[in-house]
This record gives C-alpha cells, structure tokens and sequence, in this order.
C-alpha cells in the first residue's frame, strides 16, 4: 500500500479524529456487554499492520475498520469483546536516536487515531540490537506522558541470540523513568522487556508485527481453567480435563475467527490461550481449587506446571505465549496471597521456568537500584533463552512505597497490593 507524505498523514488524522469514539481506554475489561451467553471473554482482537517510518495512515484506517467489524460479529455471536488492538511493526527500532525523537509526531498521530476509533496500539519493540541506549529512558517517559493508548517493549533475548545484556541495562533504565511518569507508577504498565516474543501476540505490551495483514486472539479464559480442575481428583489428572475444557470453548472462536479472517483477506495466526485474569475471574483461584492450598505453597509449582501442559496440548490453533499468566495487582486472589507474605518476586520467576509469561505486573519499590532491576530482567531473559519460549518482564516500579507496604492505583482493574521485595 502506497505510503502517505506525513502532512497527508496528520491531515488524514484529524479528519479521523472526528470519528465517534468506543471502547476502554487501557487494556482490561469495559462494563461487561448485555445478552452475552459464551463461557469466556475476548480480551483482545488485535490485527496486525506493517508500517515504515512515516506510517501508512489507510493500511492502520483499514485494520481498524477490520477491528470494528470483527467486534460487531463476535458480538453477534454473544461473545463480550474487551478490547480492539493494533500492533504494528517495530519501525522505530531501525531509527537513530535524532530520526526517533522526530518520529514522536507520527506515534502521537496513531494513538490519536487508535484512540478515536476506541483501540489500542503497540508499537512493538523500539530496541531490537544489544546495545546502550543512553537517551531511550527519556523519550520512553515523553511518549507516555503524551499518549494514551500506546504500548511498547525493548527486546533483552531473541531466539539464536540469547540473552541480550546491555539492551537488558537500557530496559530498566527505561523502567526506572517511567515510573515517575504517571502517578503510583502506572507508566510501566505499557512497557515490557520481552524475550523471545514472537511476532502475532495479541496481548499488549509486547504485541508487534512482521509479515502480511494478520488477525490474532487473547481470551480471559481464567474461570475456564477453574471450572475444569474443580472435579479433578489430583494435580495429575488436571492436564486432560482443562485442555477438554478449553478445547469446548476455544474451537467455536476459532470458526468464527478463521471466516472472519478469510472474509478479510488477513491471515489468521491463532488465539493465545493463555488464561488471563479479570476481578472477577482469577487464575489464583483455579491454582488453589487445583492444589486445596494457598498460592504460592508446596505444589503451586507442580499446578502452574499441570496447567501449561493443558495449553500446550490444545486442539485449536494457539500463538503468542500460550502460557500461564500471573499478573499480581490485576488478580484479586494473586493480591492477596502476596499481603500475606506467601510467594516471592523470586517465586514468580521461579514459576516461570514451567510455564509463563514471566514477571507480569510485579509491584516492586521504585528506588530499586537500576543494576538489581537490570538482573531480574536477565533472569527473565535467561530463562526465555534456555527453554526457548516467550517471556516478559513488566515490573511495576511504585513511587514512595517499600516492601510490605500496600500500592493503590487509580484503575478499577487493579488491586491494591503488597508491595514485594526484589531479593
């Protein structure tokens, strides 16, 4: 598709920016949609859209214009449709320093643009080569500051390479200015540094694009998994009856999905089935129906274990991380579990290692030196690199708060929660 002139893209903009609006501004569940009848909620749609350095305003137009139709007809088919996402490729990766503060104006224009149509936009990894990037913290905490609706990630392991180190020190440094960028820290929510991402996650931050037109899922498919292990007599015999469980829900989408896709000449490339928490649907509470103990107990390892497996063993066509999710704040059981001093940062990795997808959401004080910060991430990026998989680690960094002490957010789909300790 032929590229516009940027005064042709900002022009083009404002004439979108008149559009009604719809949708959540963040990332989580919008009041739930009336007459849904389906087991599961569709966290994200998100297409995928290749893009060069001054962006081709009718192909991100286009896509969102797929977005809206893809929600009309999942919600005809009583799905409760969360979120609509773009996820572009990672075209700020390739610019100088000078070229990337330039670039600025064009990723203001795509939020803007996302944000009127009532999606979101992940701009995909702006670090993709192992190196120090002195300025990046700064112009992370700018483009934050000026958005609202955009993600983004620095890439610290990629397959063949391992793990990257000096992009690691430049991702915590990048952490470590967002965390005074909005109040209680709230900034690194759109920022990851991701290991071994692939191109096609549909969950943000780390979600970006390569390739043609594509199409991918990510399901709040927690209450699922609960519901499947309740009956089961032991850890062992959990594996088969979630992946039962999941397979009954997960196949209806993907007809519907593969049609839709086809119908729009995009590529379908899968759901994620990694079973995402919402408040009132808690993948904590599907660990402990599992295990009969508290999270974070003997044999939570051996559940988070029993759990990946399931979503390994799927029928229906799976991509991203496909892994287990455990972000703290935005799971009521996970929060709690954490105020009562029942697991650890190094727990949660220590988890990661048998399924996934990382550090997610882990609160931690914001005065954590930039060299700790650093090591966690190579962890993270360590593990990715030894068992070839996905792996993100998004740490919440909070201002003004120590370990033990509890985090509030101004956000309805997080709670508050202990703050914990990074050794």
């Amino acid at each position: 598709m032929q590229a516009t002139s940027r005064r042709e893209f900002l022009s083009l903009l404002a004439a979108a920016a008149a559009l009604p609006t719809a949708g959540h501004a963040r990332g989580g569940a919008p009041p739930p949609s009336h007459g849904t009848n389906r087991p599961c909620r569709i966290r994200a749609i998100t297409a995928g859209v290749p893009l060069t350095g001054t962006g081709e305003l009718h192909a991100v137009e286009s896509a969102l214009g797929v977005l809206a139709r893809a929600k009309r007809r999942f919600e005809s088919e009583g799905y409760e449709v969360q979120t609509i996402r773009i996820a572009t490729s990672p075209f700020l990766a390739a610019l100088s320093p000078t070229a990337r503060d330039d670039a600025l104006d064009v990723v203001h224009a795509l939020d803007t643009l996302a944000e009127s149509h009532g999606a979101m936009l992940s701009v995909g990894p702006v670090l993709l080569a192992d190196r120090q990037d002195e300025s990046l913290a700064a112009w992370s905490a700018e483009l934050v500051r000026s958005t609202k609706r955009t993600s983004f990630s620095v890439a610290v392991a990629t397959p063949g390479s391992g793990v990257l180190g000096q992009a690691a020190a430049t991702a915590a440094r990048v952490m470590i200015a967002l965390a005074g960028a909005m109040p209680a820290g709230l900034a690194n929510f759109r920022f990851a540094a991701a290991a071994n991402v692939p191109a096609g996650t549909p969950f943000f931050p780390v979600a970006w694009h390569e390739g043609p037109d594509t199409l991918a899922l990510g399901l709040e498919s927690a209450g699922l998994v609960q519901q499947a292990v309740e009956p089961a007599s032991d850890i062992g015999s959990a594996s088969a009856l979630i992946s039962r469980q999941l397979d009954d829900a997960l196949l209806p989408v993907e007809r519907v999905a593969t049609a839709f896709a086809e119908e729009e000449g995009r590529s379908y490339l899968g759901i994620d089935p990694s079973p995402a928490p919402g408040q009132d649907r808690s993948i904590g509470a599907a660990i402990e129906a599992l295990t009969h103990l508290p999270f974070g107990s003997s044999s939570t390892l051996e559940a988070c274990a029993a759990i990946t497996s399931a979503l390994r063993a799927l029928s229906a066509r799976t991509c991203g991380y496909a892994g287990l999710m455990l972000p703290v704040p935005e799971d009521p059981v996970l929060a709690r579990r954490a105020g009562e001093g029942r697991f650890s940062l190094r727990d949660l990795l220590l988890y990661s290692s048998v399924c996934g997808t990382g550090l997610d959401l882990v609160p931690i004080p914001a005065d954590t030196a930039p060299e700790v910060i650093t090591r966690i991430i190579r962890d993270v990026a360590a593990l990715a690199a030894r068992w070839q998989k996905a792996l993100s680690a998004r740490l919440l960094l909070v201002p003004g708060k120590q370990p033990g002490e509890l985090a509030t957010f101004d956000d309805p789909l997080l709670t508050p929660c202990t703050v914990l300790p990074v050794s």
